[in-house]
């Protein structure tokens, strides 16, 4: 008999209800890759603006990157839940996010503004989840995959208003 210790990971068949538990998986993974690059863009924001803006987006990054990390927790337990695995490696996780990495030094509207770029391209593949969450019979997920949807909606409206300034 193997040790807890010696046992790996694995994949189990969970009777949750959810007719596509794996489809709804392979959302969550994106979204979970989503986090956690928004969360590391967020955070590099943060340390980096400079300006007239600075205490602003500084605070509200703070802010954001605090949420963007608890809820990164949130999806991967969900994914679990459904009886699937998280990506096992930072680079398979960050490999199918949307956001794309900042490459030179921007102005604080800048990053802001694109940021607020961010918050909706995963607001938008949230929508998509939302649906496939809904026609799976997946009522967790799709709560889940609403309230994620509202908070990047809300950051993409707060950041676009404030590189405005």
């Amino acid at each position: 008999m193997k040790s807890a210790l010696a046992e790996k990971p694995q994949e189990h068949d969970v009777n949750t209800g959810v007719s596509d538990p794996q489809a709804v998986a392979d959302g969550l993974s994106e979204v979970l890759a989503d986090t956690y690059r928004v969360l590391i863009k967020t955070h590099v924001v943060h340390w980096n603006v400079e300006g007239p803006m600075f205490y602003a987006v500084h605070n509200l990054t703070e802010t954001q990157y605090e949420e963007l990390f608890a809820a990164a927790d949130v999806i991967a337990e969900r994914i679990r839940a459904l009886g699937h695995l998280t990506q096992m490696s930072s680079k398979g996780l960050l490999a199918e996010s949307v956001v794309k990495d900042i490459s030179s030094p921007q102005t604080a509207g800048e990053m802001c503004q694109d940021l607020a770029n961010d918050h909706s391209k995963i607001a938008k593949r949230l929508h998509k989840l939302i649906e496939a969450s809904g026609d799976a019979g997946d009522p967790v997920t799709e709560d889940l995959a609403t309230a994620r949807s509202a908070f990047h909606e809300k950051a993409a409206w707060m950041l676009r208003s404030i590189s405005k300034s």
